[in-house]
């Protein structure tokens, strides 16, 4: 019966109906059966929901698929639209997911042997964590820095730390992501500079930078300037490398800090590619073609503990992707491609018992996988507490290798389609989000939407939602309120000595001093000029970098043009 509907395009529509007809007739016989039996088996919960609250069914089959559900429509083969089982035609039997550890802390120095550490033990590509104030485009010795410096990432003033922090590193043999958003600009022409020291064109550097300020604005509120400059300044990237930095991911449109947030699965997937969307309608508005940058653009996602959710999240986001983006008439099929990193659930891991976060992040890592992604991090077993040690980010490290080596799952592509649970839940997953895609035009678009709150909004229900579900034991957390205990159990964590801020400032003080000031003059003015008229901002900015101006400076700069954002007030 089942093989009648999943293989045969030539199905009557009434041969069809005749089948789930009898089926349903089998299953209403059956919940009899299930009813009967919870007299003397009740079920252990009042209700059965995944990570995101949505209510799950006793059992899927047939008749939980739309009548017109098929094959070829809906699935189809990997590498092939509706790319539902994959981009790539090969996946995993070809070619592993990129293993990357977020990495960064204290200064250049610790964070470049932290790296070197990672590749050593079979990390095949860097990802670069940044501190505050660089994520702020503020110097190290900005008052606002004052405590911050090195803490919760790599501090990064001018182009002299970014020479230590990838000294010894060809970045011609390794791909580079960086964590940078409204300052994503500069951090990509220090890399740029970089690699020409090395000897290696821009032309040969590969990675990408997050460059992902729309999901700042409704999540993280890590930005600098206002919406509208900061599209700018996006769309200025992509030209720039779409010419120039042909295999630099331009863009890292990301739902990760949306679900970190407090999202539910399918708002973090509705606002990702909501916001990825916008990014494409104002490169094509600014007279770019599709197929020009739509190869280089990519995600990131989250990956939390609903096993099931999370994988059809994943497969969902390719469909609505390739949908979406036919309408734009791309002759390339990569433009298609819905390529995406992953990192395990950073809002999941417990203080609580911490070792027991090793299992929490395989099952999320074994999701990314089962979905498809392209590029995964694992989180350490101590990220809760403070920045990864050495033998955690080890740990977690080895837990991808193990997964690839040792599980099986990397054996068959798409191991889990067909399945009636899996596939329903990605249908549900796609009708909602095109739900939230028409909530969203209503609106105006994105920009008014989160000029108007309605994504802040609708992430701070939802959080409300599954914390209560907690506080009401609705929701299990081992450790936290099922299976607790009163044991204090230790870890070792990574400490951050305040030295590294002597060190810094000390380094951005000579820098300053041996620098020809003259050029940082030239230099900065041509960015003040761009800024204020329409050139790229990219050239002057990289002419900057290389006369090693500073971070905050080439930012003090961009502020006064384009004025800083709080919120919703422009100051």
């Amino acid at each position: 019966m089942t093989s009648d509907i999943n293989n045969s395009k030539e199905l009557s529509l009434d041969k069809k109906a005749d089948v789930i007809a009898k089926l349903r007739k089998k299953r209403k016989e059956w919940d009899e059966a299930y009813d009967n039996a919870l007299e003397k088996h009740p079920e252990r919960l009042l209700k059965f929901i995944t990570t995101s609250s949505h209510p799950i069914n006793r059992i899927y089959d047939l008749t939980d698929l739309p009548t017109d559900w098929t094959y070829e429509k809906d699935l189809g083969f990997p590498g092939q639209f509706p790319f539902t089982r994959g981009v790539q035609p090969t996946m995993y039997r070809g070619r592993l997911w990129t293993m990357r550890q977020f990495a960064g802390f204290g200064s250049a120095e610790e964070t470049n042997e932290r790296f070197k550490f990672l590749l050593k033990h079979g990390m095949t590509g860097l990802s670069v964590a940044f501190h505050l104030p660089t994520i702020y485009g503020r110097e190290s010795d900005h008052p606002m820095a004052l405590g911050e410096v090195g803490k919760l990432g790599v501090a990064i003033d001018t182009l002299k730390d970014m020479e230590i922090l990838f000294d010894g590193i060809p970045l011609d043999q390794v791909t580079t992501s960086m964590t940078i958003n409204a300052p994503a600009a500069i951090l990509l022409a220090m890399y740029i500079a970089v690699a020409e020291k090395q000897g290696v064109n821009q032309d040969q550097i590969g990675g990408t930078i997050q460059n992902d300020i729309l999901k700042e604005y409704i999540a993280q509120k890590s930005y600098i300037f206002p919406p509208k400059p900061s599209m700018r300044i996006i769309v200025d990237i992509i030209k720039y490398c779409s010419e120039h930095v042909p295999r630099w991911n331009t863009i890292s449109i990301s739902g990760y800090h949306i679900r970190e947030a407090g999202s539910t699965a399918v708002q973090e997937l509705a606002f990702t590619l909501a916001d990825g969307l916008e990014y494409v309608r104002w490169a094509v508005e600014a007279g770019m073609d599709i197929d020009d940058f739509a190869p280089r653009l990519s995600f990131f996602f989250n990956s939390h503990n609903d096993l099931f959710e999370e994988i059809a999240k994943y497969r969902a986001a390719r469909r609505i992707w390739a949908r979406h983006i036919t309408t734009y008439h791309p002759k390339n099929p990569r433009s298609l491609w819905l390529r995406f990193h992953t990192q395990t659930a950073g809002c999941s891991l417990t203080a609580q018992q911490p070792n027991i976060n090793i299992v929490r992040t395989t099952i999320q890592a074994l999701a990314a996988i089962l979905g498809g992604t392209q590029s995964l991090h694992t989180n350490s077993l101590d990220e809760a507490l403070a920045l990864p040690s050495e033998e955690a980010v080890e740990i977690a490290l080895r837990t991808q290798q193990i997964i690839a080596h040792e599980s099986g799952v990397t054996n068959t592509i798409d191991p889990l389609a067909g399945s009636y649970f899996l596939e329903t839940l990605t249908n549900q997953m796609e009708a909602k989000t095109e739900e939230y895609f028409q909530k969203v035009e209503q609106l105006g678009g994105v920009i008014p939407a989160i000029e108007k709150g309605f994504f802040q909004q609708e992430i701070s229900n939802a959080a409300y939602l599954y914390q209560k579900e907690i506080e009401e034991n609705q929701r299990f957390i081992v450790g936290v309120n099922k299976y607790s205990t009163e044991d204090r159990i230790e870890v070792p964590l990574l400490q951050i000595g305040e030295d590294v801020t002597k060190r810094q400032i000390a380094r951005l003080h000579q820098t300053k001093q041996e620098r020809d000031n003259d050029s940082v003059i030239i230099a900065l003015t041509k960015v003040r000029k761009a800024a204020e008229g329409t050139d790229n901002l990219m050239p002057p900015i990289l002419e900057a970098v290389k006369a090693y101006a500073s971070i905050g400076e080439i930012c003090d700069v961009l502020r006064d043009v384009f004025g800083e954002w709080k919120g919703d007030q422009l100051i």
